[in-house]
């Protein structure tokens, strides 16, 4: 097919999309109530369909009655019986692809069952539906004349008893439609190279002739691409090199440490940053207006919502869940999916905050298990963000990665936390940007300005500046390196900042 046709056609069908979009926009809480409804029908006869009687459930509050809130842990032994070839345990459709992932909470591997209507229905659908939106908001667009580099993780796919694990993104690329990979760069096979710096060659080397238009991937090790793109041509910025570059689909940890980053490597008064929030467990919220920082929940694809108050030291499973219908603006919720891979009402770990009722907007806030609260300070991902993000602004310092953990208490001695920031440009003052942050941090919570009332809790944070490449190095050490995998940046642990003291030195 001559590629300006399947252009056209493309837009044609990625514009028609727009109206089912608007459909679930104004119909929000049916939409989620018949898919809930589907759900249940579809795995009435699997085994844990039958073991809480999925026939009986009339509506949400049966439903939430009789099947539990679930974790990795507690499904475990359901998802281990299935990967060794036990099929109808969770889901009807034979599953033999599970996305390897061990987030960033622990180190025990965990295996997300990937189910044909999660591909089709969810992480494809959304895809076409990121186009969509962006297609919609920017008519002058020329995204499709060119192609999209896509930066995904380790893409190593094993065989276990003929089931498949592996990075999400091996996945995905593995089980593409053809049409797929005539938008992208590099070619599937260059995609699926299982060593990570051996790919990153060869990624630089194909795509650099390429008429690159868009941009996708995790924030950092996109960071680590573009760099190396900028080194083998020695060009100053991207747009030398792809003049036609427009948009970056960015997602898996927050922007704010690398807008600044990718402004400087990216000098266009145009160019359009664009967030999702995808996960091994599926695809969830898409930024569906230019220049903003809230996500529209995607309602359609296959995933039903619920969402529980989310207090630090108050297990989920105590507090009363909510549908859709429920929630409120401005609080803080713990994520609970139901889906069409056969997670019944899962807890991912994520946390996230609505801004907008109608249509349902969110802002993603952190994560369940990365804080600090050794002192009661209830530090999280979103305070720590917002103030490194005014602190940054202020001192015309940039930050590239960092990770923070408490100094605890001793005999005679206070606490504190302890940060470890890299810095693509440091501040010409460290002991200032050090102040500014404390008191910034203190404006973003009181909790934390509580206990730094006097210096009666906690002093003054002690802050260290990383060695360039600290963070890769620390990756690359640990066999990390690769696009979903990322550093926790608040922890109740010491573990990783003694790790990272110790490499600094």
């Amino acid at each position: 097919m001559p590629i300006p046709l399947f252009n056209s056609i493309a837009s044609w069908i990625l514009k028609k999309r727009i109206h089912q979009i608007e459909l679930f926009i104004k119909y929000p809480h049916e939409v989620q109530e018949e898919l809930l409804h589907n759900l249940l029908s579809k795995a009435h006869q699997t085994e844990t369909g039958m073991r809480h009687g999925f026939d009986s459930i009339r509506n949400y509050t049966d439903f939430k009655n009789q099947v539990p809130l679930s974790t990795y842990e507690s499904i475990e032994h359901q998802i281990e019986r299935c990967r060794k070839g036990t099929q109808n345990i969770f889901w009807p459709t034979p599953i033999k692809w599970f996305a390897k992932s061990s987030g960033t909470t622990n180190s025990k591997s965990k295996y997300i069952p990937v189910s044909v209507e999660a591909l089709e229905d969810c992480h494809y659908k959304a895809g076409k539906d990121m186009l969509s939106l962006y297609l919609n908001n920017n008519e002058d667009s020329q995204l499709l004349s060119g192609k999209c580099l896509r930066l995904g993780g380790s893409s190593e796919l094993y065989n276990n008893n003929n089931s498949y694990f592996g990075d999400l993104s091996a996945i995905i690329i593995q089980n593409l439609p053809f049409w797929a990979e005539l938008s992208s760069t590099p070619s599937n096979k260059t995609s699926l190279m299982p060593e990570w710096e051996t790919k990153m060659k060869a990624i630089v080397a194909e795509s650099i002739p390429e008429k690159v238009t868009s941009l996708a991937g995790v924030p950092s090790w996109m960071m680590v691409l573009l760099q190396n793109v900028l080194e083998e041509t020695e060009q100053k910025n991207i747009p030398a090199i792809w003049p036609d570059v427009e948009v970056y689909f960015h997602g898996g940890v927050s922007f704010k440490p690398y807008r600044e980053l990718y402004k400087k490597l990216i000098p266009k008064a145009d160019f359009q940053f664009y967030e999702i929030y995808n996960a091994s467990e599926g695809f969830f919220g898409i930024q569906d207006r230019n220049d903003s920082d809230e996500l529209l929940l995607m309602l359609d694809y296959g995933i039903f919502y619920e969402f529980i108050p989310f207090e630090l030291g108050i297990p989920p499973e105590s507090k009363n869940a909510l549908p859709l219908s429920g929630v409120q603006i401005g609080i803080n919720y713990s994520l609970v999916i139901t889906t069409n891979a056969g997670l019944w009402r899962y807890q991912i770990g994520d946390t996230i905050r609505f801004t907008c009722l109608s249509p349902y907007r969110i802002q993603v806030t952190g994560r369940t298990k990365h804080h600090i609260n050794v002192f009661g300070e209830e530090l999280i991902i979103d305070n720590a963000e917002k103030a490194l993000a005014k602190v940054s602004a202020k001192t015309q310092s940039i930050i590239s990665n960092y990770t923070a953990a408490p100094i605890f208490m001793e005999e005679g001695k206070k606490g504190a936390h302890e940060w470890i920031i890299e810095f693509e440009k440091e501040p010409k003052d460290l002991k200032l940007f050090s102040a500014l942050l404390d008191s910034a941090i203190q404006n973003e919570n009181s909790d934390y300005e509580a206990k730094r009332y006097k210096n009666m809790t906690l002093q003054n944070l002690t802050l260290h500046s990383a060695r360039k490449n600290l963070f890769y190095d620390w990756h690359s050490k640990n066999k990390k390196l690769g696009g979903q995998n990322k550093v926790p940046r608040l922890s109740n642990s010491r573990k990783l900042l003694e790790e990272l003291l110790e490499m600094n030195r």
